[in-house]
């Protein structure tokens, strides 16, 4: 063997150990049967889409957040309840990057670090976020809001050249039906109800296909069968991405958390208790701090 082919030997040794290290020593690459992750791909091979670890975040001296810790599994539905200022919000503020945590970390998967990075960056990882007043494009139809919304490059010169594939028309038509607004897409978001409108925008979000999806309370101001038909979308959707739901509506909350789903209560900025809704709802500290008597 030639001294230039063993220095291209060794260099190759060299590269193959530095891309296994950094395969491995991110926590679970090895774990995942030999599949290689793309650059920012979070890993879910443990089983975990979200893991919070002693988060405080202090306003002036006043904890929103003291020591709370939380881990969502990958596909679960996890209610969040608790009173005003429970620090519910806060608690989605650090995952989204829009609020730094004092101490504390923040994971999505085992391998990404989501306090190293930017609001933008985390949504393009898959991480969605929908806040309590719906925000859709109301001078646009609800198609062209679900095809402003798609994974794609968005750039002003992109999307006056683009067309859409058959599969992205597919995708429209799939959402479509799953938000129940087929029968309305040619007509212009700003016609639509209020539930209508929470639902495109949740329809905007799937567009996404976000894996972990963070929902503000999403039947505030809704009819009962818009609620209802929410929890039929929100339990279709379990399994294939992990959601987030903090909400109030005690009735809504049982309709998704039928069986030994997991709820957690928020207190103080802390996990006051956690476990299925039945047993929550007979803790002595939850009734008093929170459902009353």
């Amino acid at each position: 063997m030639t001294p230039d082919l063993m220095e291209e030997g060794a260099r190759r040794m060299r590269e193959y150990a530095q891309k296994r290290a950094q395969a491995t020593a991110s926590g679970g690459r090895e774990a995942s049967f030999g599949r290689l992750l793309k650059l920012g791909e979070p890993d879910f091979a443990h089983g975990v889409a979200l893991y919070l670890e002693d988060i405080t975040v202090s306003f002036d001296g006043f904890k929103a957040l003291n020591a709370l810790s939380l881990t969502v599994n990958v596909g679960e539905l996890r209610c969040i309840i608790g009173p005003n200022g429970a620090g519910k919000t806060t608690m989605m503020d650090c995952i989204t990057g829009k609020t730094r945590p004092d101490t504390g970390r923040v994971f999505f998967g085992s391998t990404i670090d989501l306090l190293r990075l930017t609001e933008p960056q985390i949504a393009q990882i898959g991480v969605g976020r929908k806040f309590q007043k719906p925000t859709v494009y109301e001078e646009l139809s609800v198609f062209e809001n679900l095809e402003l919304a798609l994974a794609a490059d968005r750039r002003v010169r992109a999307s006056l050249l683009s067309r859409l594939s058959g599969a992205q028309l597919d995708r429209i038509g799939e959402v479509l039906t799953l938000i129940h607004l087929r029968g309305e897409a040619q007509r212009t978001a700003g016609l639509l109800s209020h539930g209508q409108k929470q639902w495109l925008e949740i329809g905007m979000l799937l567009m996404q296909d976000p894996k972990l999806l963070l929902l503000d309370e999403p039947v505030a101001g809704m009819t009962d069968e818009e609620t209802e038909r929410t929890a039929e979308l929100f339990l279709s959707l379990e399994g294939q991405h992990s959601l987030v739901v903090v909400e109030h509506d005690m009735k809504f909350v049982e309709q998704l958390t039928q069986g030994h789903k997991k709820v957690t209560v928020l207190h103080e900025g802390s996990v006051l208790a956690e476990g299925k809704l039945a047993d929550v709802q007979a803790n002595d500290k939850v009734v008093e701090v929170y459902l009353g008597r």
